[in-house]
């Protein structure tokens, strides 16, 4: 998995790396800034020279672009640094880099006013480039009144390069802080931010690069980071390999629960999608027997106490209007369960007396349900969210939507794990009973519970990325299918 950080955890480890390695901190900042102009050059067309305009605020930030107009400048690119606080807020590092700028020959122009802008404002939007070197990590406050202004003529150039996190994103949740860059390619330094790989973070951030500026592996690998990017090898690793003498049984047996009479199809997705995932053997239930079932699924009507001695796994929730004593009966019957719709209004209390592992996997509205808090209120802070529910259901959290997070809380360190894959083509209805399905399926393979969901959510969205515009959920099991083969 890929690291991904807090501001903090990223100020801890730049510390350490200065303190416990030696390593300058004006060496650091002149890596940074190197890494910086060097993704700038990349970005412009190579019949150069081109007008770079870096806009730089009072921190370390700011810094990182003082260096990065020196080095485009010695390239050749008519790059000026467009200082948009006061120079007397320049201190430390930053401050001598903006020294070593204007001692090699550098511009550096005043952009702490209203008529500032006025003046400068066409040179920043007409540029072919524009460096955000403003707040980074380290704005603290909404951005607005005349620093915004400023962002707004840094929005009209062409093209714009955001040093360490896009200035007015905050690079812990991703939310936006009032006036916000929209970078069409962002190097951030070090590690991964928070707020770079969660929703709505990822959509402003352009494409994303890490730049190495010398944190030491063994630096890293000390920290206790507690929140991490998907990547393919993981799901590589965890996947279960077709053998030559498998057979139905030993892929294990999904029990789909849902489907009830006019919500028909959210049954018949969860369990194609179980079929499509891998799973040996499906069985539809629900209130009343589905005789349009998909051919391969078995069908059969409740009625009396569950028999979970043959089942594998169990999908939960999907179409079902009245739950009856069905919940109750899958968490207390031990057996690895996916509780998704419907299943979600039981009480957290009751999901977390399970006697089996649990995954649930509410979208924004049905977790803000279940903490009751709007649904805003759980995109303002998505990781924060997922662990809460994780902590109260002790669970596998799935918390649903773009850049879906995967929250275990059978640990102690609040984990989570942020799913990079997905994309529109998934905002329909539906498409969550088929990640329901899923990640049942990948249970009754035998997959613990943790890996099963961030295995599920992964697939899912790699399925998701290949459809098309126009593209419906009972397309996704055998999207699904084709994702897995893929991988395997």
């Amino acid at each position: 998995m890929i690291p991904v950080v807090t501001a903090a955890e990223m100020r801890a480890l730049d510390r350490a790396t200065i303190d416990e390695i030696g390593l300058p901190a004006m060496t650091l900042m002149e890596t940074a800034g190197r890494a910086v102009a060097a993704a700038a050059i990349r970005m412009l067309a190579p019949s150069g020279p081109h007008p770079v305009a870096v806009v730089c605020g009072p921190g370390n930030c700011g810094g990182d672009g003082f260096v990065a107009a020196r080095v485009l400048r010695a390239s050749g690119h008519d790059a000026v640094a467009y200082l948009a606080v006061a120079r007397d807020q320049i201190r430390g590092d930053a401050l001598a880099h903006l020294l070593v700028l204007e001692r090699s020959g550098g511009v550096v122009r005043e952009l702490v006013s209203p008529s500032d802008l006025t003046d400068l404002k066409p040179a920043i939007a007409g540029a072919a480039l524009v460096v955000d070197a403003l707040f980074g990590t380290g704005l603290a406050r909404p951005i607005t009144g005349h620093l915004a202004e400023v962002v707004g003529a840094m929005n009209l150039a062409a093209l714009r390069l955001a040093v360490d996190v896009p200035s007015g994103l905050d690079a812990d949740t991703g939310a936006q802080l009032g006036a916000c860059v929209r970078a069409d390619r962002t190097v951030t330094l070090g590690l991964r931010k928070v707020g770079l790989t969660s929703a709505p973070g990822f959509a402003v951030c352009g494409v994303v690069e890490v730049a190495d500026i010398g944190i030491p592996p063994s630096l890293v690998a000390a920290s206790t980071i507690t929140c991490h990017l998907v990547e393919e090898r993981d799901v590589l690793r965890a996947l279960r390999r077709p053998t030559p003498l498998d057979h139905k049984g030993s892929r294990g047996h999904v029990l789909v629960i849902g489907g009830s009479p006019g919500m028909r199809g959210a049954g018949r997705l969860a369990a194609l999608a179980a079929l499509r995932a891998g799973a040996g053997l499906v069985t539809l239930a629900g209130p009343e027997a589905d005789s349009h079932a998909p051919d391969p699924v078995m069908t059969r009507t409740l009625a009396g106490p569950l028999d979970l001695a043959r089942m594998t796994a169990i999908v939960i929730g999907p179409g079902l209007a009245d739950l009856g004593s069905w919940v109750a009966e899958v968490l207390a019957g031990g057996v690895p369960a996916v509780l998704d719709a419907g299943a979600l209004t039981v009480s957290m209390d009751t999901i977390a007396a399970a006697a089996g592992p649990v995954v649930i996997t509410p979208h924004p509205g049905e977790a803000g349900r279940m903490l009751g808090i709007t649904a805003a209120e759980v995109e303002r802070d998505r990781l924060a969210v997922a662990r809460a529910l994780a902590a109260r259901t002790r669970a596998i959290v799935v918390l649903k939507g773009a850049r879906t997070i995967v929250c275990d809380g059978t640990l102690a360190d609040d984990h989570c794990a942020i799913n990079p894959t997905g994309g529109p083509a998934l905002a329909t209805g539906g498409s969550g009973d088929v990640l329901a399905g899923v990640i049942g399926a990948l249970l009754a393979q035998g997959i613990a519970a943790g890996l099963a969901a961030q295995i599920g959510v992964y697939v899912h969205g790699l399925a998701g990325e290949r459809l098309a515009r126009g593209a419906i959920a009972s397309d996704l099991p055998e999207a699904v299918a084709r994702a897995i083969a893929s991988l395997e």
